[in-house]
């Protein structure tokens, strides 16, 4: 595998990718702050602050791209939407996580993002798997996923939920190029 060059910005139908910026805070804040959103997370937390925010998007200036990789899903009129990134995991490959604001949910724009991280992925990080999971009690992501090409594995894990304080069930999906 080679080595990355910091995060480029992907390009789709109605959506840009780029890396996130600290100025991106104020916005991924005001959407985030939503417990619908961080309880189908397991990292974020609720509420989420602007600081919260600023502490993600000093973490995204240190990753090492060539084992992590962060986007903030743009949309052409309304600006930052959401996130999407891939990062190490326990498994045998990245795992690959996003959210997006509420006003954004239901229109396909989790499944085009996710589309152009997975064909940015095996063509650009030349990986050719990727791991993911959906909280149960979440099957809208579960769709996402699938649309995106991902396959349940059969594998159900308790996954600890920032936002809930508790672990919840987490069915398990794999990507294979």
């Amino acid at each position: 595998m080679s080595v990355i060059d910091p995060i480029p910005r992907i390009e789709t139908r109605r959506l840009a990718l780029r890396a996130p910026c600290m100025s991106d805070a104020t916005r991924l804040a005001l959407l985030a702050n939503d417990f619908d959103i961080a309880r189908m997370t397991t990292r974020m937390p609720y509420p989420y602050r602007q600081e919260d925010a600023e502490a993600f998007l000093g973490r995204m200036e240190t990753l090492d791209h060539a084992r992590e990789a962060a986007f903030v899903i743009e949309h052409e009129d309304e600006g930052a939407i959401g996130v999407i990134a891939l990062h190490p995991s326990d498994s045998f490959a990245p795992e690959i996580g996003y959210w997006l604001g509420r006003a954004y949910w239901g229109r396909g724009f989790a499944t085009e993002a996710a589309a152009a991280v997975l064909a940015w992925t095996k063509s650009r990080w030349g990986r050719r798997a990727l791991v993911s999971g959906h909280f149960a009690d979440n099957p809208a992501s579960g769709r996402v996923l699938e649309k995106a090409g991902f396959l349940y594995t059969g594998e159900v894990l308790p996954r600890h939920s920032e936002a809930r304080g508790e672990p919840a069930r987490t069915r398990m999906m794999v990507w294979l190029a």
